[in-house]
């Protein structure tokens, strides 16, 4: 059942599953909560209480805000653990990694953990050596046609990208979902806003993490031409010896929709060691 918060600036859209220790899902731009409902139900039958967000600007939340930083997202996300009686991990896709990354160092009597899937944590740099992989090219083509153009045909050919090899069973009905909500008012507006965020916020917050933090990407993800290291470089600007990193093969930006088993697989012991 859907529920809303209103915080400053909107309401935050938000359906909570299950008992348990708290578990808050965050997912990237251009999406909603439903990118999770394959992980869901692997969460809560390993006994978790699982809250998944949509962002603002996305999904059933308000499409128009003042603004659309890593930060004000780790604010509403904040926000809904207070209201849900956390602590709580914080789960953040994309550039809801980079958020849950500030709302650990902010407040970190909230955040037990965090999981950072496939995450925009630190400011990007393109180099030439970058643009010697296909697959990062062809994403970055699509995602500046969608960034600067509006384009949610352009989305959607990145998607196509960041899905890479199989496709998931529901993957038509999924790609349909997205391409109605980015239809609606102001949703590729804050698409559009959220693509142009930098991540120096979040990166600055890495040193101030005292948490335990699991990140994973997708050995194919087209968002950088070298995802392992991009991962490597996360865990390095933490302080030493709070995180790990786990890359699944095969698998693109969306790790979490595209193979959740193997998701869970890496997450549930993770989230296991942090209870104990």
């Amino acid at each position: 059942m859907t529920e809303h918060l209103t915080v400053d600036g909107g309401t935050l859209a938000y359906e909570v599953t299950g008992a348990g220790p708290l578990v808050v899902l965050a997912h990237g731009m251009g999406d909603d909560r439903q990118a999770y409902r394959h992980l869901v139900p692997l969460l809560v039958e390993a006994g978790y209480r699982v809250a998944a967000a949509d962002l603002r600007g996305c999904g059933g939340s308000s499409a128009q805000w003042p603004s659309y930083s890593r930060t004000d997202i780790a604010g509403d996300l904040l926000a809904l653990v207070r209201h849900l009686g956390g602590p709580a991990v914080l789960v953040g896709h994309s550039i809801s990694g980079g958020a849950v990354t500030v709302a650990a160092a902010q407040a970190p009597e909230l955040v037990t953990a965090l999981v950072e899937l496939t995450p925009f944590t630190r400011k990007q740099a393109m180099s030439l050596r970058d643009l010697r992989s296909p697959r990062f090219r062809r994403g970055m083509r699509h995602l500046l046609g969608a960034g600067l153009l509006g384009s949610v045909a352009s989305w959607r050919r990145y998607l196509d990208v960041a899905y890479p090899g199989a496709k998931p069973a529901d993957w038509q009905q999924r790609l349909d979902h997205v391409t109605a909500m980015l239809g609606e008012p102001g949703r590729m507006g804050a698409l559009k806003k959220m693509g142009t965020m930098p991540a120096t916020d979040a990166g600055a917050a890495l040193p101030a993490v005292h948490c335990p933090v699991l990140v994973v990407q997708g050995e194919l993800d087209p968002d950088w031409a070298d995802p392992r290291a991009e991962g490597e470089a996360v865990l390095a600007e933490l302080p030493a010896g709070l995180g790990r990193l786990v890359v699944l093969a095969g698998t693109g930006h969306y790790p979490h929709h595209q193979v959740p088993e193997a998701v869970a697989a890496a997450v549930l012991p993770f989230l296991a060691g942090v209870r104990a």
